[in-house]
């Protein structure tokens, strides 16, 4: 297959996540410019719905997220602590797809919001997001509102690990997943047999002996408290907030929604579809953010 065919291949498997949706309006780049314009200290609300366009799936959206394609559902927080078989086939699971998800590159809406900060528009990006997309693109100014999955940490002392070399401690205790790649379906998901499962063998913390868990937020459990402190502080000192590919169903998300309309600031939202807070929204714009952020102040690419 000749170059242009690859690209287009990967375009097309990247896309197979992202809703339906209708081409944004040149009105709508407008309108949305010139609030980015009038309020150059904005905080920027990042969820699911800027990383699908990078091949990485959401949990919702219709017909494309991991609740409409399989049976996947998220780890529950209370089920992780209390059960080693959950633990095992969490780590199985995360341990066959941590190379892909791992090689995950940012898309233009990621690369755009970094160039949005060098150019002092943006104070800050707070995202839901795990994938440190934002990180590699290049924005610095970041809050992690749900943890990174780049991250290992003990449940029981201060111990942490890269999740990177994590992975190679995984790898030379099970020697039975050098087959891992073929455990991936064409959709993405992970197809593990019982038997590895059963047989996943996971490390222990060397410090304590407790527990590993990878620094995510799982639902059930709380966004820690000098995080929430610190968002709250952005929120008070920005002149508004710009939402991108979020819902807003998860609360975490959707309290920096009220705690911006609390303060009288006012919010924008690019999501394809619904979110929870369109009643909220001072502009709301129905669009893949990718449509959107890249065309921002007649910005154009070098060759």
């Amino acid at each position: 297959m000749r170059l242009g065919g690859v690209l287009r291949c990967r375009s097309v498997i990247k896309q197979q996540y992202v809703p339906q949706h209708k081409p944004v309006l040149n009105d709508d780049i407008k309108r949305l410019e010139e609030f980015l314009l009038s309020r150059p200290n904005i905080l920027v609300l990042t969820g699911a719905g800027i990383s699908t366009e990078s091949g990485i799936p959401d949990y919702r959206s219709a017909g494309v997220g991991l609740y409409a394609r399989t049976n996947h559902k998220p780890i529950q927080h209370s089920e992780f602590l209390k059960s080693d078989a959950v633990r095992k086939r969490y780590w199985a699971r995360n341990f066959v797809g941590w190379p892909n998800f791992s090689a995950t590159q940012p898309n233009a809406t990621h690369y755009a919001l970094a160039r949005f900060e060098r150019e002092l528009r943006i104070q800050a990006v707070v995202t839901q997001n795990v994938d440190r997309l934002h990180s590699k693109a290049g924005t610095k100014n970041i809050v992690e509102l749900h943890g990174s999955g780049y991250v290992v940490k003990c449940l029981d002392c201060d111990y942490r690990i890269e999740r990177h070399e994590f992975q190679n401690i995984l790898t030379s205790m099970n020697p039975a997943f050098s087959d891992a790649p073929d455990m991936i379906r064409p959709d993405g998901d992970v197809e593990i047999p019982a038997e590895y499962i059963e047989n996943f063998k996971i490390p222990t913390c060397p410090q304590c002996d407790g527990n590993l868990k990878p620094e995510i937020v799982f639902f059930g459990d709380c966004v820690p408290r000098e995080r929430l402190d610190a968002i709250a502080k952005m929120i008070y000192t920005s002149d508004g907030l710009l939402v991108l590919g979020s819902s807003l169903l998860v609360f975490s998300g959707y309290r920096i929604v009220l705690q911006t309309k609390d303060l009288k600031l006012p919010v924008a939202i690019v999501n394809i579809g619904e979110t929870r807070a369109d009643h909220l929204a001072d502009i709301k714009i129905s669009a893949k953010c990718g449509d959107v952020l890249p065309k921002l102040f007649d910005y154009r690419p070098t060759t």
